[in-house]
């Protein structure tokens, strides 16, 4: 690879980290969620695609970004949400699950472990980025927990969201309680 080569793509992974960079830096609770469109899999059916400005304003709406399907962590985290989805159905929110895996790998991820909510398919991360859910180290998401209100602004933020322990999922509940 030439010097001239090496140096364009030097530069092109500094601006890729800048903007992420600055997407996290602009987001906070009370803004305007950036809109994205992605497909998706439910247990049964593959979506070409979901656009959220076009679910904003019937629930409140939870994305929860995680690396991997099938993986133990990322089981642990959507199966929480899972065993729990009446209750947060109870609370008007809807769920999203958010990684860079295929619809088809969700699809089937979904089925084996009956999940009733999307799973999307951000498999470019550009929207992972845009939520500051992007790790460039590991090319994967991170676990990240975002709550879009009925009228499209971040309304709570959880950029270090553990699967492993029941806290990070009760101060998800706790928030959604003051927005019901």
């Amino acid at each position: 690879m030439s010097s001239r080569n090496l140096f364009s793509l030097l530069v092109c992974f500094t601006l890729i980290a800048l903007t992420t960079t600055i997407a996290a830096d602009k987001l906070k609770v009370g803004d305007k969620a950036p809109d994205f469109t992605l497909p998706y899999a439910t247990k049964d059916t593959l979506v070409e695609a979901l656009r959220l400005s076009d679910v904003i304003g019937k629930n409140n709406i939870i994305l929860a970004f995680y690396p991997a399907d099938w993986s133990g962590g990322c089981t642990k985290e959507m199966c929480t949400l899972r065993d729990n989805f009446s209750a947060l159905s109870e609370l008007g929110a809807v769920v999203y699950g958010i990684s860079g895996d295929y619809i088809y790998t969700h699809r089937e991820w979904a089925r084996h472990h009956n999940l009733q909510f999307a799973l999307l398919s951000d498999h470019s991360h550009d929207v992972a980025r845009t939520y500051a859910s992007y790790n460039p180290d590991t090319g994967f998401n991170l676990r990240t927990v975002y709550v879009v209100d009925r009228k499209g602004n971040i309304a709570y933020i959880d950029l270090a969201y553990k699967a492993g322990t029941p806290d990070s999922f009760e101060k998800l509940k706790a928030a959604l309680t003051t927005l019901k």
